[in-house]
């Protein structure tokens, strides 16, 4: 196991295994036949063919689009074609500052190949002994990754709300970070993967930050997505995510940008170019 064991795992597959997905005539995501086949029962709202899924043509602006793919999505759900429902709306576009052209369900963005975004934050303070890093164990009824190692916050990126802001209310919600604390983040740049998972297809963008934490700070879960939080020197957190799968797997890409910006993972390491180049890969 290494670094780029956990690179390798986020390498994009074979698009030609999914139909484009088709939005005012920009490809917008990537869908696998059967789910197309699905679609195909809601013509008014998705024209499935042979080479590509579009949403129909008749449904202009981003209110009627909105509106039509969500009655579609409601049903998928009902009907058991569609798990892991969030309530909570992402932006559909070209680009993250292109312009909206429909909101859709969070649990809807992977099966259609949607650019999902999120924020990470690193939370780290130094001790005696060196630096350290708060990391949470992910709560065992999460959809995704249950059970499995993340960041201190990390949440997805939803529609009508700011990086900055979305990041408060993460550390305020996931691990009770004052937000006069919260504010404090630095921004460090974003990492980027096309994967294929259980869920989908994911093509995510993570806008990653930096926190020192006072040494006295303890998390506090508050919306019962952490199961708990351990403060772990960096060597051990290296170590984890090296020699095995204890993080989820962007997590894990989150901590090797972390390693290789705070100089951790240095410029002569075998692996440094290909690693760098992999957490760029959308």
């Amino acid at each position: 196991m290494s670094f780029l064991d956990r690179i390798n795992q986020c390498k994009a597959p074979d698009l030609s295994a999914y139909l484009p997905f088709i939005v005012g005539g920009e490809v917008v995501g990537y869908v696998k036949p059967d789910f197309a086949a699905a679609l195909k029962d809601y013509p008014d709202t998705f024209v499935c063919g042979d080479e590509s899924v579009a949403l129909n043509e008749h449904l202009s602006g981003p209110d009627n689009r909105t509106a039509a793919v969500g009655e579609v999505l409601e049903a998928l759900m009902q009907r058991g074609d569609l798990p892991g429902w969030r309530g909570e709306k992402y932006k559909v576009a070209t680009s993250f500052s292109a312009p909206t052209l429909f909101d859709i369900e969070r649990a809807a963005v992977a099966p259609f190949g949607i650019i999902g975004y999120g924020v990470h934050l690193n939370g780290v303070v130094l001790t005696d002994d060196g630096l350290s890093m708060w990391i949470a164990r992910r709560s065992l009824s999460k959809p995704t990754g249950p059970g499995k190692l993340d960041q201190i916050v990390a949440g997805g990126q939803p529609g009508g709300i700011s990086l900055k802001d979305n990041l408060l209310k993460e550390c305020a919600e996931e691990a009770a970070i004052p937000a006069i604390i919260a504010a404090a983040s630095v921004p460090v740049g974003a990492i980027s993967y096309v994967t294929e998972r259980p869920e989908g297809l994911r093509r995510d963008v993570l806008f990653n930050y930096d926190l020192a934490l006072p040494a006295d700070f303890r998390p506090d879960n508050t919306d019962g997505e952490v199961e708990d939080f351990q403060l772990m020197e960096l060597d051990a957190v290296a170590a984890r995510v090296g020699e095995g799968e204890d993080f989820k797997f962007n997590c894990s890409l989150v901590v090797i940008d972390f390693l290789i910006r705070h100089g951790y993972i240095e410029a002569d390491h075998p692996d440094y170019i290909d690693l760098i180049n992999g957490l760029h890969g959308l």
